[in-house]
């Protein structure tokens, strides 16, 4: 029962901060630039003001499927973002080519993210399975030992994944801030439109510090489990 309430309490602040992202995004995709520049012109001035000339910005389809793809080196803008000039389009925008700036810089938090990427990989889609079965082979078992080490082998696959979704705070964070600077350094926008790029993307971010706090309490939920059949 208490891993269905934690299961229920992360999906409802996950989805309610989902919802207020989506909301904040549509309200200031009204707020049109004044310079007239669409998000790949945003984009492509911000990293040519940052001496970055080889990495390419694509249009990709779908909402929010905004990303920065460090292996070929594309800033991968979403349709809406990519076209249209508004001060939602020119935050998305900024932001993801701070995570291209992040790599050219060699950002520490940003590298340690990546080494992560192929250990997550795995432990996403093992961990969880490796946890349950160690605990029920331990229940049916009786206290043999090896139900337990496959459990706490699961568990540290967990841990790596939680570890990388706190790493990941930092990485989004300096790319808004290293965006919302290059805006204002650079009079990209006007003052309202400013305050709209800066609360998209600190709605943004709560999606990412959810996601980190969601992960970090089933570590410590399945943790007490595993312990507590050790009693």
């Amino acid at each position: 029962m208490g891993f269905y309430i934690i299961i229920g309490i992360i999906s409802l602040v996950s989805w309610l901060v989902s919802q207020k992202l989506k909301s904040k995004f549509k309200y200031y995709s009204n707020v049109q630039l004044k310079n007239g520049l669409s998000g790949r012109e945003i984009a492509e001035k911000m990293l040519h003001d940052n001496g970055i000339y080889d990495v390419k910005i694509i249009s990709t389809p779908g909402q929010l499927t905004d990303h920065y793809n460090p292996v070929n080196k594309t800033v991968n803008l979403s349709e809406a973002v990519y076209a249209q000039r508004n001060a939602a389009s020119a935050a998305v925008a900024a932001h993801e080519v701070g995570h291209a700036v992040q790599h050219a810089k060699s950002y520490e938090w940003l590298n340690m993210r990546s080494k992560l990427v192929p250990a997550v990989n795995i432990s996403s889609k093992f961990s969880q399975w490796l946890v349950i079965g160690g605990l029920l082979i331990s229940a049916f078992a009786g206290n043999t030992g090896i139900g337990f080490t496959i459990a706490v082998v699961g568990l540290a696959m967990m841990a790596v994944a939680t570890i990388f979704s706190f790493i990941t705070l930092p990485v989004e964070y300096d790319a808004s801030n290293r965006a919302l600077a290059w805006l204002k350094t650079n009079n990209m926008l006007t003052d309202a439109e400013q305050d709209g790029a800066k609360d998209s993307l600190k709605w943004a971010a709560r999606t990412y510090l959810v996601a980190a706090l969601g992960s970090l309490a089933m570590l410590l939920y399945w943790g007490l489990q595993i312990l507590g059949s050790r009693d």
